[in-house]
C-alpha cells in the first residue's frame, strides 16, 4: 500500500517501506528503519519502525539522556517476529504482540531480534512536556549534505540544532567538524570544546574523526584531545 495523506488522516504499510527500504540500500544492513514520524507527518510524538533478523541487534545499547537523545520515555512494541530486551541490567523475553514501556530515562535499553524478520516499533515522547524531535533526528538533514560535501549547508543544519537544542554535544561536534573543513580554526576549536565539556564520550570520537585533520596539529587541538596511551 503506497502512502495516503489528506487533511485528515494518512495511511502507510510498514511492510512495503521497509521492503523499499531494503531496495534501496547498496549492501544488506543489520537492520532497517522506517521513520514513522516523518512518512506520516506527526508532530506529537516519535515514532518508528526497525526489522532486524534472529541474532542482529534492533536497538543498540543506549540511555534516553545521551547526547543524541531527548529524554524520552520509550514503548516497545514487537509487531512481527520476536525480541530479546535488556532494561536497566534485567532480561525480557517478547513474542509477537508484546509491548514494554520504558519510563525510567536513565534506564540502560536495548534489543536483539530472536526471529528473522522481526520488527519493532518504537515510540518516545517526554512526559508533562510539549514533544520535540531529538537532537539525533534534528540532525538527519545534516548527513545527505555532509556526504555531499556541502559543507556550508550541513554547518547551517548544525546550527539549526544547537539553536533548538542549546549547549547540545552532538550539535557542538559537527558544528566544529564543518568548521574545520571550512577553515575556520578558531570556531571549530570552541565549538569542540564546548562539545567535550558537554560529552566527555566524544573525545574518543575527536581523535579519529578525519574531519578534524585540518586543526589536528594545532596546539589547541592537541591540548583539548590528547591522544590515547
Amino acid at each position: 500500500m503506497a502512502t495516503a495523506v489528506t487533511e485528515a488522516f494518512a495511511v502507510l504499510s510498514i511492510d512495503d517501506r521497509l521492503r523499499e527500504r531494503r531496495a534501496e540500500q547498496e549492501e544488506p544492513q543489520e537492520r532497517t528503519y522506517v521513520q514513522l514520524r516523518r512518512e506520516l507527518d506527526i508532530g506529537s510524538f516519535s515514532i518508528f519502525a526497525v526489522e532486524a533478523d534472529a541474532g542482529k541487534e534492533l536497538v543498540a545499547e543506549r540511555t534516553a539522556t545521551g547526547y543524541a537523545a531527548d529524554r524520552h520515555e520509550e514503548l516497545f512494541v514487537v509487531v512481527r517476529g520476536g525480541a530479546k530486551l535488556a532494561v536497566d541490567g534485567q532480561a525480557l523475553e517478547a513474542s509477537q504482540g508484546t509491548a514494554i514501556f520504558v519510563r525510567d530515562v536513565e534506564a540502560k535499553r536495548k534489543a536483539k531480534a530472536t526471529e528473522d524478520g522481526t520488527v519493532l516499533l518504537v515510540v518516545g515522547g517526554r512526559r508533562g512536556e510539549a514533544w520535540r524531535p531529538t537532537p539525533g533526528e534534528a540532525m538527519q538533514e545534516f548527513f545527505p549534505l555532509y556526504e555531499a560535501k556541502d559543507y556550508e549547508g550541513a554547518l547551517r543544519v548544525a546550527e539549526q540544532a544547537l539553536e533548538e537544542y542549546e549547549g547540545n554535544g552532538l550539535a557542538h561536534f559537527n558544528v566544529a567538524c564543518m568548521l574545520s573543513l571550512l577553515g575556520r580554526a578558531d570556531e571549530a576549536i570552541e565549538h569542540l570544546r564546548a562539545a567535550l565539556d558537554a560529552n566527555p564520550e566524544l573525545l574518543d570520537q575527536a581523535r579519529t574523526d578525519e574531519d578534524f585533520a585540518p586543526i589536528r596539529e594545532d596546539p589547541r587541538f592537541e591540548e583539548l584531545v590528547p591522544q590515547a596511551g
